[in-house]
């Protein structure tokens, strides 16, 4: 049985990231760089993700920089920093923190969810109905089951 400590011991890990030539100075000639920036990142927390996710509810462009602003170790940086650098650098943080903190989704599973019934099912309904994702969310198993019925009687 794993103990706390050896489950918290995940949080305290730091990766050192190679920043390509191309994605720091995505303007530069190839070749015209001198090698690769480091930056040490984190996993983050459940803890880091619940700050997001306030922050993302009073305004979602926030979420992906405070994503990154949390995970980023060295070189240390502000919300208004991260927030100032170039997107396509944004992003490649943003993916290396979502791998290393285990929220990245392989194409096979991605594949696999999108061809379950139950995604199939929401699909339709919120194409037919109009209805968001919420609303489908919302749906108990028979309610949709009956509309699911309900469309197919239409046909």
């Amino acid at each position: 049985m794993l103990k706390a400590e050896e489950l918290l011991a995940g949080s305290s890990l730091t990766f050192e990231v190679q920043v390509p030539p191309e994605v720091l100075h995505p303007n530069m000639q190839a070749g015209a760089s001198n090698g690769h920036g480091t930056v040490r990142l984190r996993p983050l927390t459940v803890h880091d993700l619940q700050v997001v996710s306030k922050a993302a509810r009073e305004n979602d462009q926030l979420a992906a920089t405070l994503m990154v602003q949390r995970a980023l170790v060295e070189p240390e940086m502000s919300v208004a920093q991260v927030a100032a650098l170039h997107v396509g650098l944004v992003q490649f943080l943003l993916k290396v923190v979502n791998q290393i903190s285990g929220m990245s989704v392989s194409v096979e599973e991605l594949t696999t969810a999108a061809h379950s019934p139950l995604v199939k099912a929401a699909f339709l309904l919120s194409k037919e109905f109009g209805w968001t994702p919420q609303e489908v969310n919302n749906l108990t198993l028979g309610q949709v089951l009956l509309h699911l019925e309900m469309l197919k009687e239409q046909v």
